[in-house]
């Protein structure tokens, strides 16, 4: 494991949290992802299932967890199924996690391997009445194979037809929106590392290099203090490719006089980070880039100022968006009539401001969490105003992590990653 470990006591409360929404008499049944196959007999770098991992800490494939609040006996209550370690695997791949480990790991004290998981399952469903599994529900998903909980979703219904089956995404969504103190400590490393790798490359920066030799000096960065690498595909996007939102093909110079956009963030313990910077690739903003990149930087401040504990996600993003319609105004791009007789299906600011402002973080870089209700403390939230104008080739995007406090103010998880255009000129020169 790259990353330290984590408390176990964290894993423990995210579980009694859990038994708090369930349905009396209910059993939960959660699975690791699958190890995802490659061509010939390759396999893709295992990732965990967040869900699992949120419960567990354990970072294993064919893992499973069954949570059984009611149970009449105590050992049923919490159980882990782990992959056994054979001599054979064991000079392939290395030792998995011993039934030790993974017990310190979670803080569950029954574990077995995970052939042992139908016969104890066949065991516990007679007993239980609700049935929670699992399915991706986010709203940006897709899906175009069967994961492994698919396949279970459809073996338990087939051989246990009569149960009351339940959803466990909903609940996913109201736990894993509001975080507790060691998963912002966590995020917070993973804005660190971040932040160090964007200070490195500042230098480095200059015409003719070609895009992705920038995320190789970022990856490595990242990696040699404790990241697996990057949390999500990083878009290093120098000129008219700054103008689209997920460019990830990374593979052209970079061109004196324009500019260039870092939406990056490292993954720690499988939390992310997730920064935009725009930088000069002269080392130096041109007044235009410069008028531009301030009138973002603007909109950040103010949407930071306003994001508090007890507002509507409605209401901040009607304040950030007449923000950007000011802005727009007073760089020229829009006037009063394109306001005028804009419709709701296409407002105005849509032609240079696209995307929305803020999104959940944690596990997932676009994470779990409300963004219809209200505001609330403890949800870790990024802030990303942009402004793109495709004819300019100036695409703008400035992007922090913010902790939503409870004393009515906010926590900027990036506080220390350069953002005003001057000090990112004086760190390039």
């Amino acid at each position: 494991m790259r990353y330290r470990n984590i408390d176990k006591h964290l894993f423990i409360k995210n579980r009694e949290k859990l038994v708090t929404h369930l349905h009396p008499n209910s059993l939960v049944v959660l699975h690791a992802n699958d190890m995802m196959p490659k061509n010939a007999d390759g396999t893709m770098p295992f990732v965990q299932n967040s869900d699992l991992f949120y419960f567990s800490g354990i970072d294993q494939e064919e893992t499973i967890l069954v949570l059984y609040p009611d149970a009449i006996k105590k050992e049923w209550k919490e159980i882990l199924f782990i992959k056994e370690t054979d001599a054979v695997l064991a000079v392939w791949e290395g030792n998995k996690y011993s039934k030790q480990e993974a017990s310190d790991m979670s803080g569950i004290a029954t574990v077995h391997w995970t052939n042992q998981f139908e016969s104890i399952l066949n065991t516990l469903i007679g007993l239980a009445e609700h049935i929670y599994l699992n399915t991706n529900e986010h709203p940006r998903a897709t899906c175009t194979v069967e994961t492994r909980d698919r396949r279970f979703i459809h073996w338990c219904q087939n051989r246990y037809p009569l149960h009351r089956y339940e959803r466990i995404a909903p609940i996913m969504q109201k736990l894993r929106g509001i975080k507790e103190k060691e998963e912002i400590a966590l995020i917070q490393e993973a804005c660190n590392i971040t932040e160090a790798g964007f200070r490195s490359i500042l230098p480095t920066i200059r015409p003719k290099l070609i895009e992705y030799e920038i995320e190789a000096l970022l990856s490595y960065e990242f990696i040699r203090r404790g990241s697996r690498g990057f949390a999500y595909t990083p878009i290093i996007a120098s000129g008219a490719n700054s103008c689209i939102l997920h460019y990830v093909n990374n593979d052209k110079p970079c061109a004196s006089g324009e500019l260039l956009l870092l939406d990056i963030g490292a993954e720690y313990a499988h939390y992310s980070a997730d920064l935009t910077r725009v930088v000069p690739i002269d080392g130096r903003f041109t007044a235009r880039q410069k008028e531009v990149y301030n009138s973002v930087l603007r909109v950040l401040k103010y949407a930071q100022e306003i994001l508090r504990s007890g507002v509507s996600f409605m209401d901040y993003n009607s304040a950030v968006i007449s923000m950007v319609e000011h802005e727009l105004r007073t760089l020229k791009l829009i006037d009063t009539t394109d306001i005028k007789n804009q419709t709701q299906a296409t407002p105005a600011y849509k032609k240079y401001f696209m995307h929305g402002i803020s999104h959940h973080l944690g596990l997932s870089t676009h994470d779990l969490g409300d963004v219809h209700g209200i505001v609330r403390p403890n949800m870790v939230l990024t802030v990303e105003p942009g402004i793109y104008i495709k004819e300019e080739g100036i695409g703008i995007r400035l992007e922090n992590n913010i902790v939503i406090t409870k004393d009515g103010s906010v926590q900027n998880l990036m506080q220390h990653v350069p953002i005003e255009a001057e000090e990112i000129e004086a760190l390039m020169h």
